[in-house]
């Protein structure tokens, strides 16, 4: 199997332990990801309020590339894959949209066709490479841990293309290949609380102090999510939450890197250390 890459910024940054953990987990799959050449931010949802032709020509320059291969494009970052899904989107409802940014795109020595499917991680795990083969290589099964899946509010809304939009449950099975246990998490598409944080604190704070409340509730050890944003929200804030409510102390941690525990490979080739908060319970006899 072989896919397009593309990153984003985040994982080349702040979710580093995000693509470390991808490409290992893949690549003991032997799924092999190309990254795309000379890619460039897609944007994020903030340009859009900037300029809309312009933000759907910057992520659409990213489609255009990945044209060039014919191969579908795996975007692990939460806002990336939404991003470049409203583009397609976009671009193929809006008829003069589509034209000035294709305009735009020959001006560069590109084309847009709408070719291009993008895929998420968790849609490509479960659906073409299988919890059958995953469940092979397991090599020391998570037994004993139990974690709440946090998939956020980005890659169900508003475009629910592989999972159900009100409870997904792609990460669930993974995890249950891999032999852990899911907790009850009714919060797993509720939204982390993002660049509020940074811009209303008040709120931002409340709604990261919630979702890591719940999860330690129901006695989970650790958050998995498939969001860099959330992830680094919800491990960097924690300080925060406990000056203004209470000390929480839970790691926030990728599916990737439960599986490639779970599949054998070193904590440190996943990431494992760059956590905020230590990850000692989720290490725990590995």
């Amino acid at each position: 199997m072989r896919y397009l890459y593309f990153p984003g910024c985040s994982l080349k940054g702040t979710g580093r332990a995000y693509e470390e953990s991808l490409l290992a987990v893949f690549g003991a799959l032997g799924v092999e990801l190309q990254e795309i050449d000379d890619w460039n931010c897609c944007g994020a949802t903030a340009y859009m309020s900037v300029d809309e032709t312009k933000s759907y020509a910057l992520a659409g320059r990213n489609l255009a590339l990945a044209e060039r291969e014919d191969l579908d494009v795996i975007a692990p970052c939460s806002a990336c894959y939404l991003v470049l899904n409203k583009t397609q989107k976009g671009l193929a409802e809006h008829p003069e949209l589509h034209r000035k940014v294709v305009k735009a795109l020959k001006a560069g020595g590109l084309d847009y066709k709408g070719t291009v499917r993008v895929r998420h991680p968790l849609d490509v795990l479960v659906n073409d490479v299988g919890l059958d083969k995953i469940a092979a290589l397991i090599k020391n099964p998570m037994k004993g841990h139990r974690f709440a899946t946090y998939y956020g509010c980005q890659i169900v809304r508003p475009y629910a293309t592989f999972d159900d939009q009100d409870d997904p449950m792609t990460m669930e099975k993974l995890l249950k290949a891999a032999g852990a246990e899911c907790v009850s998490y009714p919060l797993k598409t509720r939204c982390c609380g993002g660049s509020l944080t940074g811009t209303l604190p008040e709120v931002g704070l409340r709604l990261a102090y919630i979702l890591i409340k719940e999860a330690k509730k129901r006695g989970a050890e650790a958050i998995v999510t498939v969001c860099p944003l959330c992830q680094f929200n919800l491990d960097g804030t924690q300080g925060q939450i406990a000056k203004k409510y209470e000390r929480v102390d839970l790691p926030i941690v990728y599916f990737t890197q439960i599986l490639g525990l779970a599949m054998g490979i070193s904590a440190s080739e996943l990431g494992l250390t760059r956590g905020i908060i230590p990850a000692q319970a989720v290490l725990a006899g590995r």
